[in-house]
C-alpha cells in the first residue's frame, strides 16, 4: 500500500505544477481522451480497468491542476481533493509500466514514458507513494549502493572463472547495473564473455564503487537522492580516463543518456553504449566471430526503454542475424510499437500478477510463431519473463539473452576461453 499523507490540508495549496516542465505541462492539457492508446496499452490487457489508463490518469492530474491553481480555483477558490482520488490516482500511476507505448501512437506528441514518472515524484512529495516495497528502495541504496538489499561486495559474485578479470583502468568501462548483477547473472556473463571475444582492456569500478545508476528511483518518483547518488559515480569514471562506458541495461542507458547530463551539470565526459551497439562493431569490423552453428527459429522483443527509451531496435537484429543457421522472427508489434513484458516501471515486485500475464503474453506468441527460444536485451524483462515461464512453456521454448546466446555461438578462437580443438559442432 502507498504510504498515506499525514497532513489533511496538503492539497489545498500544494503546487502541482511545481517540478513539471512547461512541455509535460503542455502535453497534460492536450490529452483529449481519444480513447486510441487503450488498445496498446499492457495493463489494459493485464486488468481491463479503463480507470486506470492512460487518458484517465491525466484526466485525474489536470482536474489536481484545475481544481488547486488553475481558472477553476481562481474563480472559486482552491479545493481540498478528497483522500480517496489521491489513492486512486497513486494506484494508477504505480500499477503503470511507464513502457511509453501509450506515448508512441498518441497523435498529441505525450511523452508519457518521462511524463508517468514525474507525475509519480509529485505524489511522493505528498505522501501517497511508493507502493510497498519500493518505500524502501532510497534507504537500502544509500545503505548498500543497490536497490535489492544486497551486499555491495558480492556485486560482482557471478564472475565467471575462465574470463580474465577486468582492468583497474581503461579508455572503455563496463557497467553492470543492480538487476544484472543480483538477479540476472545469466546477462552479466554473456556480456562479459563477448567483451573478452572482443578482444579489449576494459575497466570495471569496484563493486562498492559501482552505485546503482538511479533509473528504479527515477521510474518510482523518488527523485530527490539520485543526484548526489550518481554524481561520484561518474566522477570516478572521469578519474579513471574512461571515454566509453557500456552498460547492457537498456534502463541504465535511459537514464545515463538523459539525465546523468542534467544531474552532472553538463555533458558527460564519456559516451554512452548499449552492449549492443558495441559489439555490433566488433561484429562489423571481423574481431568477433560466429561459427556454430544455431539452426533454430528464434524472435527477438524489444525492450521498451531500449527502442522508445533510445531508439535502439536494428542493432540487436543485426547481429543476431550473424548466428549461422538463424531464423529470425518478429512479433507483430515489435520496434517502437513492441509489448511491454510487464516488468517496467519498478513495478514488477508490486503488481507481480500482472507482469506475469504479460510475461506470458510474449511466450504465448513465441510458441504462435513456432521460435524456440525468446531472446530479450534487457534484465528486468529476463528475470520476470523466466519467472512467468516457470512451468508454463519452459519444456518448449527457451527464454535467453542476447549476449549469453551470442556467447554460446562465437568461433573458436574468437573467445579466448573458447577451447579452440573443441568440435564446432558441439
Amino acid at each position: 500500500m502507498p504510504i498515506k499523507s499525514n497532513n489533511p490540508r496538503v492539497t489545498e495549496d500544494f503546487d502541482f505544477a511545481s517540478g513539471l516542465s512547461k512541455s509535460q505541462l503542455i502535453e497534460i492539457d492536450a490529452c483529449t481522451r481519444c480513447g486510441a492508446c487503450l488498445s496498446e496499452c499492457p495493463i489494459q490487457d493485464a486488468t481491463g480497468d479503463t480507470s486506470i489508463s492512460p487518458p484517465d490518469k491525466i484526466a485525474m492530474f489536470r482536474s489536481f491542476l484545475q481544481r488547486t491553481k488553475g481558472l477553476q480555483a481562481k474563480l472559486m477558490g482552491p479545493s481540498n481533493i478528497p483522500e480517496e482520488e489521491l489513492k486512486h490516482f497513486s494506484r494508477a500511476l504505480w500499477e503503470c509500466t511507464t513502457c511509453g507505448r501509450c506515448g508512441e501512437m498518441c497523435e498529441a506528441g505525450i511523452f508519457s514514458q518521462r511524463l508517468w514518472p514525474f507525475l509519480r515524484a509529485k505524489m511522493v512529495d505528498m505522501g501517497y507513494g511508493p507502493w510497498e516495497p519500493q518505500n524502501m528502495m532510497e534507504k537500502v541504496t544509500l545503505e548498500t549502493g543497490n536497490v535489492y538489499n544486497q551486499p555491495a561486495e558480492k556485486r560482482y559474485d557471478w564472475w565467471p572463472e575462465d574470463c580474465p578479470t577486468y582492468k583497474d583502468q581503461a579508455e572503455i568501462a563496463y557497467y553492470t547495473g543492480c538487476t544484472t548483477a543480483y538477479e540476472s547473472q545469466p546477462m552479466a556473463i554473456g556480456d562479459v564473455r563477448m567483451l573478452t571475444a572482443a578482444k579489449i582492456d576494459y575497466m570495471m569500478l569496484p563493486p562498492e564503487r559501482e552505485i546503482c545508476c538511479g533509473f528504479p528511483l527515477f521510474a518510482s518518483g523518488q527523485h530527490k537522492i539520485i543526484p548526489d547518488l550518481v554524481r561520484p559515480v561518474i566522477q570516478d569514471y572521469k578519474d579513471k580516463g574512461v571515454k566509453t562506458l557500456i552498460s547492457s541495461c537498456p534502463c541504465c542507458c535511459n537514464i545515463m543518456t538523459r539525465d546523468w547530463p542534467r544531474y552532472w551539470g553538463g555533458e558527460l565526459p564519456f559516451k554512452i553504449r548499449h552492449m549492443t551497439q558495441f559489439i555490433l562493431g566488433r561484429v562489423k569490423d571481423g574481431t568477433i566471430k560466429f561459427n556454430n552453428p544455431l539452426n533454430e527459429k528464434i524472435v527477438y522483443d524489444d525492450p521498451c526503454y531500449l527502442a522508445r527509451g533510445v531508439g535502439i531496435t536494428e542493432e540487436p537484429r543485426d547481429i543476431l542475424k550473424e548466428l549461422p543457421g538463424v531464423d529470425l522472427a518478429e512479433f507483430e508489434q515489435n520496434r517502437m510499437m513492441a509489448r511491454c513484458c510487464g516488468a517496467g516501471g519498478a513495478v514488477k515486485k508490486v503488481f507481480s500478477e500482472n507482469a506475469i500475464k504479460m510475461g506470458r503474453i510474449a511466450l504465448d506468441e513465441t510458441k504462435e510463431l513456432g521460435a524456440k527460444k525468446l531472446v530479450l536485451s534487457c534484465p528486468a524483462c529476463y528475470q520476470k519473463v523466466n519467472e512467468a515461464n516457470e512451468g508454463y512453456l519452459s519444456d518448449e521454448l527457451q527464454v535467453i539473452d542476447i549476449m549469453e546466446l551470442c556467447s554460446q555461438h562465437l568461433e573458436p578462437g574468437s573467445d579466448p576461453t573458447v577451447d579452440e580443438t573443441a568440435d564446432s559442432d558441439s
